[in-house]
């Protein structure tokens, strides 16, 4: 796959490239990534890619005569690439988006806004899609662009260090990963769940879905609302449930017993 970012800041992706799995990536030729500066494209002796808006307001605009410059120069070596706008406006960004995006197995544009957004004749005419990270605003798309690479990069084949392991991560399944634990045994008289050091792989799976389920339960109760559960998933909340009903019994009846004064 490969990613192309348009930005006026190319100098911000030097880092990114140079670490962790996209590195990585980039070493094994398993992505390709290049940035395109809008600048080059700008006609003025400034380079300047931003005019005040039509119709007044405060800030400032991206041109569409460098923007859509830079755009066909990228779609040249393959114009069949898709062109994503990194937005406040555009679809949530999420695991399943991050799938589809990484089944493409063919050019990524991702296109990086500054100022108070682009010229809508831009969007309308060269954009394929718009995608937001998230319901805040940013002062542009780098770092955007950097989150969707990460998390597409990720589920290529061969970029993790085991087979399974994006299948495993958070959200592929609708919940969030299990939690996880590693040496010392003991930390700050805090053990290691005793399963865990077992060699059950067994019981230590079954230990692994309770976990998922429970901090799904606890931190995100709105991705169980999207989950089909299956009969071991319920049965697994269910006594859950059951048992912290038996503790709050329990510490209601040592609370009655504490006013009695018994």
């Amino acid at each position: 796959m490969n990613f192309v970012v348009l930005t006026i800041f190319p100098e911000m992706f030097d880092l990114f490239w140079s670490h962790g799995i996209v590195r990585r990536a980039i070493e094994n030729k398993k992505i390709f990534t290049s940035t395109v500066n809008i600048r080059d494209f700008a006609v003025d002796r400034h380079k300047s890619t931003d005019d005040r808006p039509y119709g007044g307001g405060c800030g400032m605009v991206m041109k569409p005569g460098p923007l859509t410059a830079a755009i066909r120069s990228a779609k040249i070596e393959n114009p069949a690439s898709q062109t994503i706008f990194l937005t406040p406006q555009g679809r949530s960004f999420n695991q399943n988006i991050a799938s589809d995006l990484a089944s493409l197995n063919n050019n990524l544009i991702l296109v990086c806004g500054r100022y108070e957004g682009v010229d809508e004749r831009v969007c309308e005419r060269l954009i394929d899609f718009e995608i937001s990270i998230g319901d805040y605003v940013l002062t542009g798309g780098e770092l955007p662009a950097m989150v969707l690479i990460d998390a597409v990069t990720r589920l290529l084949p061969d970029t993790l260090g085991g087979a399974d392991s994006a299948e495993k991560d958070s959200f592929s399944d609708t919940l969030l990963e299990h939690a996880h634990y590693t040496r010392p045994g003991i930390f700050e008289e805090v053990d290691v769940p005793e399963v865990l050091l077992s060699g059950n792989h067994k019981a230590i799976d079954q230990w692994r879905l309770e976990s998922s389920l429970i901090r799904t339960f606890l931190k995100r109760p709105d991705l169980l609302e999207k989950k089909k559960l299956d009969s071991v998933e319920i049965n697994i909340l269910k006594k859950w449930c059951l048992d912290i009903e038996k503790i709050i019994r329990c510490q209601s009846l040592h609370g009655a017993d504490a006013l009695s004064g018994s």
